[in-house]
């Protein structure tokens, strides 16, 4: 038996685009889910104070309007606190539903300026239905353990607590679930940067979520509606701090980006070496499993792994030829270089000791800086950089040799497997290399001497 217009909109379906198709599996399941929560709530719920709910939703829908990106495709405001304090007033009050007042809150919020600059329908559906999801959750948690408090008094903040640390915990939780669960569905084949101290922005959504909560108790005991104004400068003062973290985030990337343009500019041989050593280690982390703030540590790692070439002469960065035991012990000095140009840098310490190791060999010797002790095996992540470094640098030119082919690198790679290299360091980057299904390098190279041979007689290409 057929149903009929299920064929038509199969056919229209397998017309869309892919990406369209995977933001209609986020976007439709996540909307019918909130506007379902919505109508129950209305249903169900009993309705707030009206005045005071227009107060705080004006509150928050301008603080969610105004979120801050804190990672690659994920923002935040302090708006949690402004509807966890709602939250527990229209609890606590006689005749009125937290949930009700809640969700219709939440609903109001998806926007953000970019929805309405580029004409963008599928985050709002997406942040309506994971919004609402979680303020449904929150707000039923608080009506359950804050229907019996009849009285209003000092001690009322008790009770609120650990209804407040439970209906935070699970509004957060549930809002990265479904903001990540979105993220991964949509974005499956660009290179998302990975999502950093995770654990910290949780815990600073998890605490203004609890001290909203409290407010909303102290609002009720205080009867005094000039608090108001304390409680918006609250909320300002959460919202800056996220906004600070934003900044600070973006200046931390910004000087990174500016130390490898310097780089660059000195070697053009370099130019885009450093990002595909990032983008290799970064492959390799996530073979490992390693989490977004390792990740992005090794990644700030490979970018400045070079940066101590901006103290060797750009003569002996560009000659064509072989280097001679004089120039290479002055080019290894850029392994330690690094610690030096780079020793006021707070924020880059610990991936300026993985820089300065990356020449350190698996069996402890090489050379390097700081991150190197002779005769000890490296740290994971300076192997992780060394392997990708030796990786590009085979498979792009140099001033002194042609690209190498992916085959000539990899098998060079299992030959120093165990003595210069990671073994199993080695072993992920091959998976990591087949799962991405690219290749690096030209493929018909696969001699050493001849790859030099064509950088220093460009003429030779000529007669293949």
């Amino acid at each position: 038996m057929k149903i009929p217009g299920l064929d038509k909109a199969r056919r229209r379906w397998w017309r869309l685009h892919p990406a369209v198709q995977r933001r209609l599996k986020v976007a439709v399941p996540y909307s019918v889910m909130g506007f379902a929560i919505l109508v129950a709530s209305a249903v169900l719920g009993e309705a707030p104070d009206w005045a005071l709910w227009a107060l705080f939703t004006v509150l928050y829908v301008g603080l969610e309007f105004f979120a801050v990106e804190v990672n690659d495709k994920l923002y935040q405001s302090s708006s949690i606190m402004v509807i966890m304090t709602a939250g527990v007033i229209f609890a606590l009050q006689p005749g009125s539903s937290a949930t009700l007042g809640m969700v219709l809150m939440a609903a109001l919020g998806p926007f953000v300026p970019a929805d309405f600059k580029e004409r963008r329908w599928f985050q709002p559906m997406a942040n309506f239905g994971q919004m609402v999801i979680a303020a449904g959750v929150s707000g039923l948690i608080l009506d359950v353990s804050l229907r019996q408090v009849t009285s209003l008094e000092a001690q009322t903040l008790f009770v609120v607590l650990p209804a407040a640390i439970v209906a935070s915990a699970f509004f957060v939780l549930l809002q990265q679930a479904l903001i990540r669960h979105a993220v991964r569905t949509v974005y499956p084949y660009d290179r998302l940067e990975p999502w950093s101290h995770l654990g910290a922005l949780f815990f600073a959504q998890f605490s203004m979520g609890t001290l909203g909560g409290l407010i909303g108790a102290a609002y009720l005991i205080a009867e005094r509606p000039a608090v108001l104004v304390l409680i918006i400068g609250v909320y300002g003062i959460g919202h800056m701090s996220l906004y600070a973290y934003a900044q600070l985030r973006v200046s931390h990337l910004s000087a990174i980006k500016g130390f490898v343009k310097t780089l660059e500019a000195k070697d053009m041989y370099t130019r885009g070496h450093t990002e595909r050593v990032a983008y290799f280690s970064e492959m390799i982390g996530e073979e490992y499993g390693f989490s977004g703030t390792q990740i992005e540590e090794l990644k700030w790692a490979a970018l400045i792994h070079d940066l101590g070439k901006l103290a060797v002469p750009t003569e002996l960065i560009r000659k064509r030829g072989r280097l001679d035991d004089e120039e290479y012990d002055t080019m290894k000095e850029h392994a330690h270089l690094v610690e030096e140009i780079l020793a006021e840098v707070d924020f880059l310490q610990p991936m300026v000791e993985i820089a300065s190791g990356h020449h350190s060999h698996y069996d402890g010797n090489g050379y390097g800086g700081r991150g190197h002790k002779e005769g000890e095996t490296p740290s994971l992540a300076a192997c992780i950089v060394a392997v990708a470094d030796a990786f590009d640098a085979m498979t792009s030119a140099r001033s002194y040799r042609m690209a190498l082919s992916q085959r000539y690198a990899l098998s060079e790679l299992r030959n120093q497997s165990g003595a210069q290299f990671h073994p199993e360091v080695v072993d992920a980057f091959e998976r990591a290399l087949k799962k991405s299904g690219r290749r690096w390098g030209a493929p018909h190279v696969n001699d050493e001497e001849m790859a030099r041979r064509l950088a220093e007689e460009p003429e030779l290409t000529l007669r293949g």
